[in-house]
C-alpha cells in the first residue's frame, strides 16, 4: 500500500480498489503468459468491472492479499472475480468482464483454443457466472 492510497478518513480510497485488482490480474497474466501472441498487436482489455466495498481497509505497510479466478469463459470474453481479504476479514469484492482485443484491426476477437485451456486452469466451476451491472451511487472508503 502507497501513502496516498489513503483518504481522509484513513481509509484506503475506494478507487485504489480498483488499482489493486488491476495490479492483481496484472499478476495473474505475467505469471504464465495467456498464448504465444506478440502483445504489441493482440491483447485483453477490460470491457466492465463491478466492486463492493464490504468493510474498510485502513492503511498499513503490509500488503493485503487479493485472490483471482476465472467465473466464465465465453468465445470472445472470459469473467474474473477478485477477493480484496485478510485471513478472516473481506474487505471487498469485485468482477470484471475481459475481451481479447486485436489492436491490428482495432477489435475485439475470440479467444485462442491456447488460452480458452490457459482460462480452465483457473476456473472456479462452484462460482457461478456473475453478470457485471453498473454501480449507481459512489461509495467512498469502503462504507
Amino acid at each position: 500500500m502507497r501513502w496516498s492510497d489513503m483518504d481522509a478518513y484513513g481509509h484506503v480510497n475506494n478507487v485504489q480498489f480498483l488499482t489493486y485488482v488491476e495490479e492483481a490480474r496484472v499478476e495473474m497474466f505475467q505469471s504464465v503468459p495467456l498464448s504465444g501472441l506478440d502483445p504489441s498487436t493482440s491483447g485483453i482489455l477490460v470491457a466492465a468491472s463491478e466492486i463492493k466495498y464490504l468493510k474498510p481497509l485502513l492503511h498499513r505497510h503490509a500488503p493485503v492479499p487479493i485472490d483471482v479466478w476465472v467465473t466464465q469463459v465465453r468465445a470472445a470474453s472470459f469473467s474474473l472475480a477478485y477477493e480484496v481479504h485478510d485471513d478472516d476479514t473481506i474487505y471487498a469484492r469485485a468482477s470484471s468482464v475481459m475481451v481479447p482485443y486485436d489492436f491490428g484491426h482495432e477489435r475485439p476477437r475470440r479467444l485462442t483454443p491456447q488460452e480458452r485451456e490457459w482460462l480452465a486452469a483457473y476456473l472456479d466451476p462452484a462460482e457461478p457466472p456473475q453478470p457485471v451491472r453498473p454501480v449507481r451511487g459512489a461509495e467512498v472508503g469502503g462504507r
